[in-house]
């Protein structure tokens, strides 16, 4: 790829890791953007190739594992072409997010950032808390049971009902302990930055892309939106991104209503119809197809913890804490489904007042910037009326990530994406085509505002 650039005046290193079921080419045009803003003597890309496709089943520290290997194999033979590579940032897409964060946890852990400096760590649509879904009902249930199953080891972690390393935890909570290795190494970088797509994200939603116990971007047409200055019409204003407004006069006789009505359902017809032709047909599809990769999968993983797929597990299975464990959270993943009985906790209770934040830090519905000093400074605390969101049901380990990560400090950039309905491809325009063009304003700020040379 002839945009990860090859002058050896270049000592920064930033690599770029996809998500679930990608390849290196849906980061082409993220890869291209940054050639375009950085050339080859400042910066130079790695995009990381080996869990392209279906290994992207094979789980979260297997792909982090991977990644790990071809940073390492990057700089040695970088450093055998006479260039030293002292800066190093990771960029993480969708599950690819999540893949840089154990792999910045192995790296921390092999004394990597002793030589080598970490510089910017950023996400875009990363499900950092997990795909469980806190919403009510037996359509959610049976999501929550089958899903899990269907993408082999990646799955089990992303619904958080694996049990890693059997420390009686699922993968993503050790990922978030403030003892970890993980952790204590993602806080070495200078900057950490999230882009979270408020709307249309099929594939992971708001609160856990954007590390929150809320989501004031339910009903959008009750709110108005603030957006950043330059960046009109897609990215929010951090500190502020909506607001309160007055509803309108309803019509009292109820025919809008009837009418409005009639014409969603008339609307909604063919999506109707393709339910009924065709999803049974793509379910019976998908699910034959995930049973094969699921297979395949655990082969990998069988060979791989052999050593016999070109990696030595023992270079990489270092100690996760630095001090010991935590009690595990006994139950909480089997029992998932009652703790979700509610969609949002009740007001008032003292289940939901313990999970509010600290009158100190600004509100998580105000745009969920929670962030180092630095980030305080470029965005102050606005004044003007505030949209208070009720406190999603999260599980109770999902609350202490949201704890853990923000105790970091991520710079969060919520993201309208509103002109297509695949915001989770468009957010970095996964593909090169015109539709996904709100991708290039979000790129944009990033580099922009955000990714420090």
């Amino acid at each position: 790829m002839d945009y990860t650039g090859s002058s050896r005046e270049a000592q920064h290193l930033c690599v770029l890791v996809h998500g679930l079921w990608g390849n290196p080419n849906h980061l082409e045009v993220m890869a291209k953007s940054l050639r375009e803003k950085h050339p080859e003597e400042n910066l130079h890309i790695l995009v990381a190739k080996r869990n392209s496709g279906s290994f992207t089943y094979d789980g979260i520290e297997l792909g982090g594992e991977r990644v790990c290997q071809e940073i390492e194999e990057e700089i040695e033979k970088l450093a055998k072409a006479s260039q030293e590579i002292k800066r190093i940032s990771l960029i993480g897409y969708s599950l690819g997010g999540l893949v840089a964060r154990f792999c910045v946890g192995l790296l921390y852990s092999k004394g990597f950032f002793e030589k080598i400096t970490p510089v910017n760590f950023a996400t875009f649509a990363t499900p950092h808390l997990g795909v469980r879904t806190p919403l009510r009902g037996w359509h959610n249930h049976i999501w929550n049971v089958l899903g899990a199953r269907t993408l082999s080891a990646s799955g089990r972690q992303l619904f958080t009902i694996d049990n890693f390393r059997e420390t009686g935890k699922p993968l993503l909570e050790v990922l978030a302990d403030p003892e970890s290795i993980f952790i204590k190494g993602l806080a070495l970088f200078e900057r950490r930055t999230l882009y979270t797509n408020v709307v249309n994200d099929r594939s992971a939603v708001y609160y856990t892309t954007g590390i929150s116990k809320s989501d004031p971007f339910t009903n959008l047409d009750k709110v108005k939106i603030n957006y950043l200055k330059g960046y009109e019409d897609v990215v929010l204003d951090p500190q502020a991104p909506v607001e309160p407004i007055e509803p309108e006069e309803t019509d009292s006789t109820g025919y809008g209503n009837i009418i409005r009505s009639s014409q969603t359902t008339i609307g909604r017809l063919p999506l109707f119809l393709a339910m009924i032709f065709f999803i049974p047909v793509g379910v019976v599809a998908f699910l034959i197809n995930s049973g094969v990769q699921s297979l395949r999968s655990n082969r990998r993983i069988r060979l791989h913890e052999r050593g016999l797929a070109g990696i030595q597990p023992s270079n990489y299975r270092v100690p996760l804490l630095i001090t010991g464990m935590r009690e595990a959270v006994e139950d909480v993943y089997e029992n998932l489904n009652s703790a979700q009985d509610n969609e949002y906790l009740v007001v008032g209770t003292e289940e939901e007042a313990a999970q509010e934040e600290p009158a100190d830090r600004p509100q998580s519905s105000r745009g969920q910037l929670k962030s180092n000093s630095s980030a305080d400074d470029d965005h102050p605390e606005k004044p003007g009326p505030r949209h208070e969101a009720p406190t999603l049901a999260l599980a109770p380990y999902q609350f202490q990530m949201v704890q853990a990560l923000d105790n970091v400090g991520f710079r969060k950039y919520p993201v309208y994406i509103h002109k297509v309905r695949h915001s989770h491809a468009a957010i970095v325009v996964r593909v090169d085509k015109p539709s996904f063009d709100e991708g290039r304003v979000v790129l944009r700020h990033w580099l922009d505002e955000e990714f420090l040379l």
